[in-house]
C-alpha cells in the first residue's frame, strides 16, 4: 500500500512539476507580447536560459538550503519511494525558477544578459530558498515565534507570498538601480508611450500562465491525500474577479485584461485552502484593480519603468495575497480558520523585507563590478545576445 501510495504522489507531485514547467512558456510569450518587436528573441532566449541557470542552482545549492536534502546518494538511495524526492524537487524548483522569470519582465529591454544570470544563480541558490526554508520548513524558529505572538504561523499555501511577492520585491531595486529605457521619459516631462508589440503573443502567454497555475495551486498540497477541490475553485473565482475588476478599471485596455487574471491568481495562492469562494472572488477583484491603479501611478507618476508591471502585479497583489489570507480565510467571513491577520502581515513584511535587501546587494554588487545596463548602442538595437546565424546573408542578419 505503502508503495501504491508514494508512485501516486509522484504522478501527482510529476504533472504539477509539468504544468508549472509549462508556466514558463507563458511568462515567455507574455514578455514577447510586452516587449517590442526588436527585443522579442532577446526575451525568449532569456526566459529559457533563466530557467535552466535556476535548476542548477536550486539543485545543487537552494533545495539544501530551504529543506537540508542533498541529491549525492546513490541512484538506488534516490529511487527510494519511486523517487519522490526528486520530483518534488522539481516542482518547487519550478516555483524557485519563477523567481528570475519575474524579475526578467521588469528589467526587459535595457539588462545585460550575462549579470542577468550571475544574479539569477545567487537569487535562486540563496536569496529566494532562505524565505522558503522559513516559511515553509520552520527555520530559525520564525514561525513558531509567529505563532506564540500572533496565535498562528504565518500561513502561505502556494506562495503569494513565498513566490510572487518575493520575486516582485526583489525585483524593485533591480529596476530602480537599471533606470528607464531609454527615451521613456522626456526632460520636457513627456512620456514615450512603448506600447506592446504582439497584443496575441502576450494574450497566450496569460492564457498559459493561468492555465498552469492550477498545477502550482492545486498540485502545492504535494500528496494526493491532501488535494482539496476547494483550491480549484477559489483558483477559478479569484482569476474572473481579477479579469472582470482588471477589465473595468482599465477601461477594456487588453494589457490590463489579459493581466487581471494573473493579479487575481496571484493574490489568491496564499489562501486557497482556506477561503470560501466568495472570499476568493474579492480578493481577486482587490487585486485586479491594485494591478491597474499601482502600474499607472508607477510608470506615469512615480516613473519606475517596470516593462511588466512585475512589481504591482507580484510585489503588490503578493503582498495583498499574504495579507487576504489571514482576512478571508477566517471562519469569521466563511474561511476554515487556523490563520491570524498579525501572522500573515508579520510574515508578509518578513518577506519583502528579505527580498528588498537581497535584490538591493545582489543587482547593486553587479552593478558596482561588472554593471548591469546595456550600452547605449546595444540599447538602441535591442539585444544584449549573440545568436550564430543559420545563413550569413544580410537579409537573414537584419532579420534577427
Amino acid at each position: 500500500m505503502e508503495n501504491w501510495k508514494s508512485g501516486t504522489d509522484a504522478l501527482f507531485i510529476l504533472l504539477g512539476a509539468i504544468m508549472v514547467l509549462a508556466m514558463h512558456a507563458g511568462f515567455a510569450f507574455l514578455e514577447l507580447g510586452t516587449v517590442r518587436k526588436k527585443n522579442q528573441v532577446n526575451a525568449l532566449v532569456k526566459i529559457l536560459v533563466d530557467f535552466a541557470v535556476s535548476t542548477i542552482a536550486y539543485f545543487f545549492i537552494g533545495y539544501t538550503v530551504a529543506y537540508g536534502v542533498q541529491f549525492m546518494s546513490s541512484a538506488e538511495v534516490l529511487a527510494q519511494r519511486n523517487g519522490y524526492e526528486l520530483v518534488k524537487f522539481f516542482f518547487l524548483a519550478t516555483f524557485a525558477a519563477a523567481i528570475p522569470a519575474i524579475i526578467s519582465g521588469g528589467i526587459a529591454e535595457r539588462s545585460r544578459f550575462g549579470p542577468q544570470l550571475i544574479a539569477t544563480f545567487v537569487l535562486v541558490g540563496f536569496v529566494y530558498p532562505f524565505f522558503e526554508g522559513i516559511v515553509w520548513n520552520g527555520h530559525f524558529g520564525v514561525q513558531d515565534w509567529i505563532a506564540r505572538v500572533a496565535g498562528a504561523p504565518f500561513h502561505d499555501f502556494a506562495g503569494s507570498v513565498v513566490v510572487h511577492a518575493v520575486g516582485g520585491w526583489i525585483a524593485l531595486p533591480a529596476i530602480l538601480l537599471l533606470g528607464a529605457r531609454r527615451g521613456r521619459y522626456q526632460k520636457d516631462g513627456r512620456i514615450s508611450a512603448h506600447p506592446p508589440s504582439n497584443i496575441p503573443f502576450l494574450a497566450l502567454g496569460a492564457w498559459v500562465l493561468a492555465v498552469g497555475w492550477f498545477g502550482f495551486n492545486v498540485m502545492s498540497a504535494q500528496s494526493i491525500d491532501k488535494i482539496s477541490g476547494l483550491v480549484a475553485i477559489n483558483s477559478l473565482m479569484a482569476m474572473a474577479g481579477g479579469t472582470l475588476s482588471a477589465w473595468w478599471a482599465g477601461r477594456n485596455d487588453p494589457g490590463f485584461a489579459y493581466n487581471g487574471p494573473l493579479a487575481g491568481l496571484v493574490a489568491v495562492c496564499a489562501g486557497s485552502d482556506l477561503m470560501h469562494p466568495l472570499g476568493a472572488l474579492v480578493t481577486g477583484a482587490i487585486a485586479g484593480v491594485l494591478f491597474v491603479y499601482l502600474f499607472t501611478l508607477a510608470q506615469n507618476k512615480w516613473r519606475i519603468d517596470d516593462v511588466l508591471g512585475v512589481w504591482p502585479l507580484h510585489g503588490l497583489c503578493g503582498a495583498w495575497g499574504g495579507i487576504a489570507a489571514g482576512i478571508f480565510g477566517t471562519r469569521a467571513l466563511g474561511g476554515l480558520g487556523g490563520v491570524s491577520i498579525g501572522a500573515q502581515l508579520i510574515g508578509t513584511a518578513l518577506g519583502i523585507v528579505i527580498a528588498l535587501v537581497g535584490g538591493t546587494v545582489v543587482y547593486g554588487t553587479l552593478r558596482k563590478f561588472v554593471g548591469i545596463r546595456l550600452d547605449p548602442e546595444a540599447e538602441f538595437n535591442g539585444a544584449d545576445l549573440t545568436l550564430h546565424r543559420i545563413s550569413a546573408t544580410p537579409e537573414r542578419e537584419t532579420n534577427w
